[in-house]
């Protein structure tokens, strides 16, 4: 490496206006299941140090650009240089065999369908993509073919790693571009698992006239209620209350026999007997009226 290239290194990158900017201003990049573990695998891939020099461009706005199509990620990121670089990664596209089993298995739960409508991936996609033979995320870096034009000879430089932090929040938005680069659209995708989902309905079978029989036998046998009268008693208590509510037939000076001993500072258990022939000598209360 010649010193211009070492002093590229180190140089600081011209700043620029309208770049892409990481949402994440620090720790960890990517919300979703599927944006984290693409991260975690890249850093699993012996590139975890490299990647962490690109964080600071992501953050700053350094992508000028960045588009996924199938089998290839392009970004354009602004180094220290006026020219930008220009960077790609490549992921082998699936094979045609590889994703109609992988459609079969989400056609046939409408979970996976719901969910994949609702613009999420389903947890278990990653293992649908395994045993169809095919990994959703690369389990070698030998599978990435990683270019930049900068002088860097480390792979992944800067640029390609903050190319990949902008990757993987780009998921977050939309799942779908992850599926776009390994083959598949939004739109085909959907398309397909709609046709599967269509030709399972096909193939089941039609309850017979004996099933209908016994449904209408069943619902025959079930007692018949009085719309009108249920609707009445709805606010009506299930048991009649009583009239008033009972009392309790006991001495006036009940309390005062509960109460513990006062302290001798009190006066003992003077105190309580004076109470209680105070309780004694007050009127009995009337009694409760009707109604």
């Amino acid at each position: 490496m010649s010193w211009q290239d070492w002093a590229e290194r180190g140089a600081r990158p011209i700043r620029v206006e309208g770049g892409l900017v990481a949402r994440s201003e620090r720790g960890a990049i990517g919300s979703t299941w599927w944006s984290r573990r693409f991260v975690a695998v890249l850093e699993s891939l012996s590139m975890g140090g490299r990647l962490t020099r690109g964080r600071t461009y992501a953050r700053k706005g350094q992508v000028l650009e960045l588009g996924v199509r199938p089998g290839v990620v392009t970004s354009t990121v602004q180094g220290s240089r006026p020219q930008p670089y220009q960077v790609s990664v490549g992921f082998a596209v699936l094979p045609e065999e590889a994703w109609q089993a992988v459609e079969s298995a989400l056609a046939s739960q409408a979970l996976y369908r719901a969910q994949l409508l609702a613009g999420e991936l389903p947890a278990e996609l990653e293992q649908l993509f395994a045993d169809a033979g095919a990994p959703l995320f690369p389990v070698s870096q030998r599978e990435l073919s990683m270019r930049c034009t900068c002088p860097d000879v480390a792979v992944p430089c800067k640029h390609i790693a903050a190319t990949f932090y902008l990757l993987a929040e780009r998921f977050d938005d939309d799942p779908f571009e992850l599926l776009l680069w390994r083959g598949r659209s939004r739109a085909d995708l959907l398309a397909d698992l709609q046709a599967g989902a269509a030709a399972d309905s096909a193939l089941d079978p039609t309850p017979d006239a004996d099933q209908h029989r016994g449904t209408l036998r069943v619902l025959a046998d079930l007692p018949t209620v009085d719309v009108g009268a249920a609707l009445e008693r709805f606010w009506l208590p299930p048991v009649p209350l009583p009239a008033s509510p009972p009392t309790l037939d006991a001495p006036v000076d009940l309390l005062v026999r509960q109460l513990p001993d006062p302290p001798p500072a009190l006066g003992g258990r003077s105190t309580l007997e004076a109470l209680a022939r105070l309780y004694l000598a007050l009127p009995e209360p009337p009694p409760p009226t009707e109604g």
